[in-house]
């Protein structure tokens, strides 16, 4: 947990407002989840639970965040990780905010959570996040979508580059960001994705705010996912990236797990996160020699087959080695083609 964020900055100063906003994850039946609130009375899109830091309200950053996710879903978080400060001009494309309002900084932060109820069910609500990014979902393989629609998509934006130079770079940055020419697709490359499609013209995003060069219908742009409030989806795929690259190295998989659960469960829960296919037995060596689980002595019957044994996490582990983790021992090597 951050615990760097002890400020006295005031939520406006100089005609900047500080705004917090808590990407929350949570991992139901092997979904993994992220709550979104609706503003009572507004048309506005979905967002993430967020409010202005008050000084005189909140002692630091992070007690300001904890504060309005309570007071906007009940929720009360346990991990939490300061990820970034987002400070795009007019991330706030609200014609009324922007006549004369004050330009916003978000700072976003990482949450993880055992889904649980929320306090107001007709405003927050727990939703796939892969319904915001369906082209990172590769458990069944290479989504459609790329080849459909992203990549050739892609290929004609590049193309239509300017100079000679920008071509290049456009290629460079496509063909690192979605594994082409030969490259590995590398799942941790969530941001990346996001903002080439954003700057592509290729969410719906980009159609909110006019910045795309290319233009496409709004049904189009829906098959790219669900469009969220000023720039919350952005602040969702950094989440996202993070969560993916640090359970590699850090045991953060088990403030998502139940207390106790069987090995297949928990394989199940890191391909959720990181939308890949996982090698049975290679994960169960793994989690064997990384030292993270014991054995309970107990089994459950709730498998739909042979009764299976149930483990807990080890806390020992992080005074044992240095970067315990969950590290992917990928079923097959996959390339977008």
């Amino acid at each position: 947990m951050d615990k760097s964020d002890s400020s006295d900055i005031d939520s406006e100063i100089g005609g900047v407002v500080v705004e917090l906003s808590a990407a929350i994850v949570a991992l139901t039946a092997e979904s993994p989840r992220a709550l979104l609130v609706s503003l009572p009375g507004t048309l506005s899109p979905p967002g993430l639970p967020c409010g202005p830091f008050d000084p005189l309200r909140h002692r630091t950053l992070e007690e300001g965040l904890r504060t309005w996710v309570d007071e906007q879903t009940g929720l009360h978080m346990g991990y939490v990780e300061q990820l970034y400060t987002f400070g795009d001009r007019d991330r706030d494309r609200d014609p009324h905010r922007l006549a004369d309002g004050p330009r916003q900084v978000s700072v976003g932060y990482l949450a993880l959570v055992r889904q649980i109820a929320v306090k107001n069910p007709n405003e927050a609500t727990w939703n796939d996040w892969y319904r915001y990014f369906p082209w990172e979902d590769w458990r069944h393989g290479p989504p459609s979508l790329l080849d459909s629609f992203i990549i050739p998509k892609l290929e004609a934006w590049c193309n239509a580059a300017a100079s000679k130079a920008s071509k290049r770079r456009r290629h460079e940055r496509a063909d690192l960001s979605f594994g082409q020419a030969g490259g590995s697709w590398d799942n941790e490359r969530v941001l990346d994705r996001y903002e080439l499609l954003f700057e592509a013209g290729l969410v719906a995003e980009a159609i909110a705010e006019g910045d795309g060069e290319l233009s496409f219908s709004a049904d189009s742009l829906a098959r790219t996912g669900v469009l969220l409030t000023k720039d919350h989806r952005r602040i969702l795929a950094t989440a996202m990236g993070r969560l993916r690259g640090k359970i590699k190295y850090r045991p953060i998989i088990f403030e998502l797990m139940p207390p106790t659960f069987t090995l297949f469960q928990l394989q199940r829960a890191v391909e959720a996160l990181s939308g890949e296919r996982l090698h049975k037995q290679n994960f169960r060596r793994l989690v064997a020699h990384e030292g993270l689980v014991e054995p309970t002595g107990r089994v459950s019957s709730k498998t739909g087959g042979r009764p299976a044994e149930l483990f807990r996490y080890r806390h020992e582990v992080v005074h044992e080695r240095r970067a315990p983790g969950v590290r992917f021992p990928l079923k097959v090597k996959k390339r977008a083609k």
